[in-house]
């Protein structure tokens, strides 16, 4: 079957098509029979309207974009389903844009985006999320905007978020490990461009001092969110002449390239090395053993951070909407076997 058109619905509701544009966007001046008539015949037909085609028609526009720079292309998926489902509940079109976030013209490259594509908002994910002088220089040109940032609370800093608590998480994840019995954790960072590795690095740092095991520098190495910088950085400690019984690394993807490390190294997981991973994506649950790590809802993350910004330009529109505040997202421990008490010393 065809897709129903506006003209569909027009002889259906036996109005005009300009009558069945103005209902669509909620314009004033319909008659209240005529409008209840329309829409009854956008839900008969199933009617969608084209956002893109809204777009051209109207002076207000009907697409976001997501913006993003991450090596973890299961973190981008997430993101980008849970943006999209929201544009689809919501009438809303999405263009996905991935950039660099060190460029020195990113926000000269973004407010020409928004402008070229008439982009309603942005959804900007980590880190762009996290550049304050960006964001500034986007909301200096009336970009409407909402941010997905590592924040143990709301940061209450004049611009929309949804904020992840990765700090008490990550504590989690090293509390577990210690409650194990592990003394020497080693800890391998994702992007320092990330908040969220940094929170991370905190969490971890805070609950070796609360149970008083002093940090060993050497345990602690830089990388990125990836599966190569895993391995290299898990071949590094595993080579340390007092080598650490447990590693966290700051994503799946990593703590999945240090079990190919251990593995490649002869040792048994998690007996000889207990393994911890964070956000619990495919990796995780497909490796073997499965991976201890913590719950993060991307999906639901970002189709929060989408209604966040509708809101934001509905209420804009005098359009009534339910208000969505600022909302924060707690990741989970949720642990696997990948990690166990040590082996006793010989």
């Amino acid at each position: 079957m065809r897709r129903p058109t506006i003209k569909d619905v027009a002889e259906r509701a036996e109005v005009s098509l300009k009558t069945v544009s103005r209902v669509i966007n909620d314009e004033p001046g319909v008659r209240a029979r005529t409008r209840e008539r329309v829409n009854e015949a956008i839900s008969e037909l199933g009617y969608r309207p084209d956002p893109s085609a809204r777009s051209l028609r109207s002076a207000q526009p009907y697409a976001l974009g997501v913006v993003y720079d991450n090596p973890n292309p299961y973190y981008i998926i997430a993101v980008q389903n849970g943006v999209l489902s929201a544009c689809r509940e919501t009438g809303y079109g999405l263009q996905i844009h991935p950039c660099d976030a060190s460029s020195p013209v990113l926000a000269a490259d973004l407010i020409d985006l928004v402008q070229g594509a008439r982009l309603a908002g942005l959804v900007l994910a980590p880190p762009m999320s996290e550049q304050m002088e960006l964001v500034k220089a986007l909301v200096a040109q009336d970009i409407k905007l909402v941010r997905i940032v590592s924040a143990a609370a709301d940061p209450h800093d004049g611009a929309p978020c949804v904020w992840v608590d990765d700090h008490d998480a990550a504590y989690d994840i090293t509390e577990h490990l210690i409650q194990l019995g592990h003394q020497r954790i080693g800890f391998l960072w994702g992007g320092t461009s990330h908040k969220s590795s940094r929170e991370r690095y905190k969490g971890y740092a805070k609950a070796l001092a609360d149970y008083g095991i002093e940090e060993d520098e050497t345990l602690v190495l830089p990388g990125d969110y990836s599966f190569d910088d895993g391995f290299r950085g898990a071949r590094r400690l595993l080579a340390l002449p007092d080598r650490p019984t447990a590693i966290f690394g700051s994503n799946d993807e990593i703590a999945a390239g240090v079990l190919a490390a251990a593995r490649s190294s002869g040792l048994n997981v998690p007996y000889d090395l207990s393994i911890a991973g964070f956000e619990d994506s495919p990796f995780s649950k497909q490796s073997w053993p499965p991976l201890t790590t913590a719950s993060q809802a991307t999906e639901a993350i970002a189709r929060h951070a989408t209604y966040r910004l509708i809101a934001e330009l509905r209420r804009d529109n005098e359009t009534p909407i339910d208000t969505h505040p600022n909302e924060g997202f707690s990741p989970v421990l949720v642990v696997r076997g990948s990690t166990a008490p040590p082996r006793p010393k010989a």
